[in-house]
């Protein structure tokens, strides 16, 4: 448990030094939120598009999507600092230190995690002075938030631990990201994608997030059913943590 908790620190403590690291990935989703909601917003200002939106205006329709997307990206660029550490050697230190692997994978993803979802808890804080949101729905939010976190970042590390390359893997995550994003229904209902879309939409993790935290945040009726999003979300943390620590248990000295 040692491990665990001091590579959980170790991570939030990386993160809150790097301060253009911190403002960095507040902006990207603020620019989301005031140019991409207010633009649109005008564009969906009336009756129709409303009912579309589940009877909410759409910036408080956007405002949980860009949440977890930013919990999403954040969780993801785990993997990157795990490049990071095999490039200056701090990997092959964990790796030879008389420790548990697994406990050492965990507490890294767990730390991950938690950094994404403060994040997200920023954005969300400041989202109240944008749009009508539930503060009744900020604690299951954060439940989200956190199966997201541990979900995304173990899948990045897990791809992380087969590539010795930061330029490879960004080019991975960014094939992986965009489409994750627009099929997650952050921008646009699932209801209204071609089938085909909401058939790949049904296979990404993000649009169970998002389903959820629309439901709490803004009232909006679930897509899937609140039982779904959940257990669909734990299942996956699960399953990606289980193939990281797997990984890990299997990484050699290079």
């Amino acid at each position: 448990m040692k491990v665990f908790l001091t590579m959980i620190y170790r991570e939030l403590k990386r993160f809150s030094r790097s301060r253009s690291r911190v403002a960095g990935t507040l902006i990207n989703p603020l620019i989301w939120l005031i140019f991409f909601g207010k633009g649109w917003g005008g564009v969906f200002n009336n009756p129709f598009a409303s009912r579309l939106f589940g009877g909410v205006d759409y910036m408080t329709y956007l405002v949980p999507g860009v949440v977890a997307m930013t919990v999403f990206t954040m969780s993801f660029m785990q993997g990157i600092t795990l490049i990071w550490d095999k490039q200056f050697g701090f990997l092959k230190e964990i790796l030879v230190a008389p420790a548990s692997r697994v406990e050492a994978i965990l507490g890294r993803i767990t730390g991950g995690a938690l950094m994404a979802m403060i994040q997200g808890v920023i954005i969300l804080a400041l989202s109240f002075l944008l749009a009508d949101l539930k503060v009744a729905g900020v604690i299951p939010v954060l439940g989200l938030s956190f199966l997201v976190g541990v979900a995304i970042a173990a899948m990045g590390v897990a791809i992380a631990l087969r590539m010795t390359s930061m330029e490879g893997f960004q080019m991975v995550v960014t094939m992986l990201m965009l489409p994750m994003t627009f099929l997650s229904g952050a921008f646009y209902p699932v209801k209204t994608m071609p089938n085909w879309m909401q058939w790949l939409a049904e296979v990404n993790p993000l649009t169970y997030a998002v389903d959820a935290s629309r439901h709490y945040l803004a009232g909006v009726e679930p897509t899937f059913g609140l039982a779904t999003d959940w257990l669909v979300l734990a299942g996956l943390a699960a399953l990606f943590a289980g193939i990281a620590a797997l990984e890990f248990r299997k990484a050699t000295i290079d």
